[in-house]
Formats: structure tokens, C-alpha cells, sequence
């Protein structure tokens, strides 16, 4: 294929003015409200177009009319990043390549030969998914040396699908594995994430800075990972869209691990449509784990046209909830606070057709008596087999040896204890071990089947995250969360969609159900999204009252 240069690209492909709206843009999106003034003077409109609300078949419909271009709007996105990250220090870095990646899509849309709905979309992504081309740290000075040798997995999916790798976003470093009381959205390499409605809040660990970049529309979408509420409580803390698939559905291969029994990436976005679209991009087979044995293979493919035809068909559709069941299962230690707008949701999933009753989720004491000292296991076998992929400490061992004569590494908390005892924890092959795993797993699985099976629900939701605390360094988190622990150890997905605020601070509602209903959960989560219309833009406030903090 004959190259142009990126000036001749721009002035083929950057002519026409784009409309003023996009069609299907949430109502009251655009419109002004108490307090805009707090927000940052950087627009959100690139002709018109308000990346606060586009959704990503938006976008594809005027790059292939040619009224937008993957150049115009990755430079909106990069200008954002350079204005409003100062603010919340979300991004890491941007990639060196990612305006030559918005040209060759520009090219492939002119030509006719789209790669499908992510080609010239910008995405992030977490800093613990391997780059070839950019340091992958984990947030960890250990890892900030060469990048790795290839892509992982699902970063090979996303440039085959013409996506635009735009950068790394800051992680709590580890995925919060190391002390035992962290402070999420803080790592050596990065420093401290802010939650972007109030900087003085918390984001949530460990996909920080994928949520908090999302809620400041520094990228169209982002790509978290979880071990247990890592996707989904950022997503819900900061206002956004966050799926934790199903476990194996997305490879992870090439992703800094904690835990293959529990490890997964996933999207996040500012809407359902556009993290369904992202999912059926990383989904697929994945055949090997981090330490080269089999992993689960029985995940195959997700076809994108279907899914986003049934989104939006449950999306767009006024009835889309009618006859849904739903169990709410309330949490009342998150707060009263949180428990009222739960009744609020209720009344509103109910008044728009769906039946909703309160449930109680079993075995939840005994799966928080497991569940950490498996993953002691598991992290010791799992980042022993990663280590040796990249420069530096090779085993964990060396990891706590380097954490103890690097001061940086304890700027914010000095702990590693979650480290010393993987270190001392029984071997993966221990019987212990293994009895406690298969409890876990047996246990986390029936607290979701059987409470579905006896309502006959369609999903099971609860309160994602508590309002944000305030960040402190001395006292670490005040985190403890546990509505996303059943699907976390089970394996199965869950969803995380704005629900409204407590005060100035965001409220998501989790929603899960079983084992490969993904589709289904997304395309239930679009609806919810729809019915709730609870997303608002971040206003970047210092503080808040003293009546909404933890």
C-alpha cells in the first residue's frame, strides 16, 4: 500500500464538519447544571461532538461518512490527557505511535476496509497488561526498566482490530498485592490517582487510573483487570462502566498476575454499548497461563454484531426491562446513605417493569475466611512464573529484597506483608491449598446459583462501592467491600453501572449472574443504564462536606 504522509491524510480526511449531536446521545447530556463552573474550562466537544456521552458506533458511523476522523479524535483525546490529567494523574504515559496507529485507520476507513467498531477507537490501558513498545510497570520501580519482549494477548486482539493503543494508565501498584493496608491508586512509578468528582476521594483499586481517566474522558475506553472488585468498584467510585467477564473469556496471557484461579482484564467504558463492543474484541480462547499449563478453553469467541444488536435493542427499548427479575441484595454496612439510593434504584427498576426482590447471598463468611490465604498461594506460584519474562527481580523473594532497599517503594505505604507471606504460604500443591480452593470454589459458585435458581432471577444486584474516602497515605484504605467477592471466586461476570450519588460521590449498582452470561449481563446492564440515567460529568471539586465522608 502506497504511504501518504500524515499532512495529506489530515486534509482528506478532516474536512467536513461533524453535526451537532450524535443521535442517541443520553438526554440532558449537553445540558449545563448547578456547579459547572467547578468543571475545567478544556471542552469536551470535538465538532460538536461531546466525548462525555459518544458511544463508539457514534464515532464509526461518522468516520465512515468521513465527517470524523481516528486522527482528529485521538489528538482531542491526547490534548485532554495533556490539560485535565495534571488534575488527576490517571495516564502513565501516551504511546509514541498512537497518532501514526489513528492514520493507518483513517486510511483503512477511506479505503473501505474497517476492521470492525474499535478500528481508530483510542483505548487505555492498565499498566500491568504487557506493551511491547511501552514499559509495562505494574506501578512497581522493579519493572521499570525494558518493555516486554511482545504484546500481551489481548493487546495483539485489540491492534488487530485496528484499535488505537493511546497509553498506560496508573494502577495501584501490584494491583493492591502488596501491603496490607494500601492506599488504592498509588504506585511507586505514578503516585497518587485522584477520584476526579472530588480530588481529595479516592479512585479505588486497582484499575484506578482506567476508571478515573474514563469519568475525565481522557480515552473512549479502557482495560482494567480484576482479582476481586478491581474493575468493578474503580468503575463504580468514579462514575463509569466496568464487566468482569467471565473467567477465561479473556486471555491472560502477557497480564502481570495475582491469581490464575481468579485473574481476569476487562473493559471499561462510559456506557454499556461501548464495553460490550470491547469485550467481543479481547474475547476468545485462552489456552495457557502464566506458568505454561492449561487454563480454561471452553470460552469461545463472542460475535460482536449480535451482541451489539441485543444492547441496543435493550438499550433503545422503553419495555427493555418488563418481566426481569432482579435480587437485591442490599449490604446495609455500606451505609445508610448507599441503602436509600439502593431503594431509590429498586423503585425504578420496578417502575419500569422488572420485579425486584431482596435477596440474601449464603456462605459469604466463609468464602472471606478462604479466599485470602488461597490467594497467598496462587500469587507466590503465578508471579514466580512472570518474573523470569522481564528484566529485574526474578522471583518474589528477589521482589521483597528490592522493595526493602528502594525508598521510593515506600513513599506512600512502607508494607509489604501481603509479599512476606505469599513468600511463607503453602505450595499450590500442597493439600491444604488445594482443599481450600475447591471449597472456594464450590462455595462461591452455589452462592449464586442457588439464590438465582430460588427466585428465578435473572440477575442478582448490589451496591458496587461505598462513597469515596478520603485518600490517606497513613491510614490506607476503608475498603471493605464485598459485593463483588461471589462472582470474583467464582468466575462469573459481573457489572458495575452508575447508579447515582451520594452527595458529590458516585454509587455504582453490581450486577451478576452465571457462568458465560455475559452477553446476557450486558445486554440486562444496558438496560438498567438506560432506566437509571445516572451518569453525570465529573467536576473536579478540592473537597466536599464532612457529611458525605468515610
Amino acid at each position: 500500500m502506497k504511504k501518504r504522509s500524515l499532512a495529506a491524510l489530515t486534509a482528506i480526511l478532516v474536512v467536513a464538519p461533524l453535526v451537532a449531536a450524535a443521535p442517541g446521545q443520553r438526554a440532558g447530556a449537553a445540558e449545563s447544571g448547578p456547579g459547572d463552573a467547578a468543571r475545567p474550562a478544556e471542552s469536551t466537544l470535538v465538532g460538536g461532538v461531546n466525548l462525555d456521552t459518544v458511544t463508539i458506533p457514534e464515532l464509526q458511523a461518522r468516520m465512515n461518512r468521513g465527517s470524523l476522523s481516528s486522527l482528529r479524535l485521538t489528538l482531542a483525546y491526547l490534548r485532554r490527557i495533556k490539560a485535565v490529567d495534571p488534575r488527576i494523574n490517571a495516564v502513565l504515559r501516551t504511546s509514541p505511535t498512537a497518532l501514526r496507529q489513528a492514520a493507518a485507520s483513517d486510511l483503512r476507513h477511506r479505503l473501505g476496509k474497517s476492521r470492525g467498531p474499535l478500528d481508530g477507537i483510542p483505548v487505555l490501558l492498565k499498566d500491568n497488561v504487557n506493551t511491547r513498545d511501552m514499559p509495562t510497570t505494574a506501578g512497581s520501580l522493579a519493572l521499570a526498566g525494558s518493555p516486554p519482549d511482545t504484546d500481551a494477548e489481548l493487546v495483539g486482539k485489540l491492534r488487530a482490530a485496528g484499535a488505537v493503543i493511546l497509553g498506560k494508565t496508573n494502577l495501584s501498584e501490584w494491583a493492591n498485592f502488596r501491603a496490607a493496608k494500601p492506599t488504592s491508586g498509588w504506585s511507586a512509578v505514578g503516585g497518587q490517582t485522584n477520584n476526579p468528582y472530588v480530588l481529595d476521594r479516592n479512585p479505588c483499586g486497582s484499575s484506578s487510573g482506567s476508571a478515573a481517566a474514563l469519568a475525565a474522558s481522557l480515552a473512549q475506553v479502557a482495560i482494567g483487570t480484576e482479582t476481586d472488585g478491581s474493575i468493578v468498584c474503580p468503575a463504580g467510585m468514579n462514575g463509569v462502566v466496568g464487566l468482569k467477564p467471565s473467567l477465561g473469556v479473556v486471555s491472560q496471557s502477557g497480564v502481570v498476575p495475582i491469581s490464575a484461579e481468579q485473574d481476569t482484564a476487562g473493559p471499561m467504558a462510559r456506557n454499556v454499548i461501548d464495553a460490550a463492543l470491547t469485550l467481543a474484541v479481547l474475547g476468545g480462547r485462552d489456552t495457557v497461563r502464566t506458568d505454561g499449563t492449561p487454563s480454561r478453553t471452553d470460552a469461545g469467541p463472542m460475535d460482536a454484531s449480535l451482541m451489539n444488536a441485543g444492547l441496543i435493542n435493550a438499550a433503545g427499548r422503553p419495555g427493555g426491562l418488563r418481566g426481569k427479575r432482579i435480587g437485591l441484595w442490599r449490604l446495609p454496612s455500606l451505609g445508610a446513605e448507599v441503602d436509600a439510593l439502593m431503594t431509590r434504584t429498586a423503585e425504578r427498576l420496578t417502575g419500569a417493569g422488572a420485579e425486584v426482590v431482596e435477596v440474601s447471598m449464603p456462605y459469604q463468611e466463609r468464602l472471606a475466611e478462604l479466599e485470602f490465604p488461597a490467594l497467598l498461594s496462587e500469587f507466590h506460584r503465578d508471579i514466580d512464573a512472570y518474573l523470569p519474562t522481564r528484566e529485574g527481580p526474578q522471583d518474589l523473594a528477589e521482589l521483597i529484597e528490592f522493595n526493602r532497599t528502594h525508598p521510593r517503594e515506600q513513599t506512600c505505604f512502607a508494607g509489604q506483608e501481603l509479599f512476606e507471606q505469599a513468600l511463607a504460604a503453602p505450595s499450590t500443591t500442597d493439600p491444604e491449598y488445594l482443599a481450600m480452593r475447591a471449597e472456594l470454589t464450590d462455595l462461591s459458585r452455589r452462592s449464586i446459583d442457588e439464590v438465582m435458581a430460588a427466585h428465578d432471577l435473572d440477575a442478582i444486584a448490589s451496591p458496587a462501592n461505598p462513597p469515596a474516602w478520603t485518600t490517606d497515605c497513613a491510614r490506607g484504605d476503608n475498603d471493605v467491600i464485598p459485593s463483588s467477592t461471589p462472582a470474583a471466586v467464582a468466575g462469573y461476570p459481573s457489572l458495575s453501572v452508575p447508579a447515582g450519588f451520594v452527595g458529590e460521590l458516585p454509587v455504582g449498582l453490581l450486577l451478576m449472574a452465571g457462568d458465560r452470561q455475559d452477553a446476557e449481563l450486558l445486554s440486562l446492564g444496558a438496560a438498567v443504564e438506560h432506566r437509571l440515567d445516572a451518569w453525570r460529568a465529573p467536576r473536579y471539586l478540592p473537597s466536599t462536606p464532612s457529611g458525605t465522608s468515610r
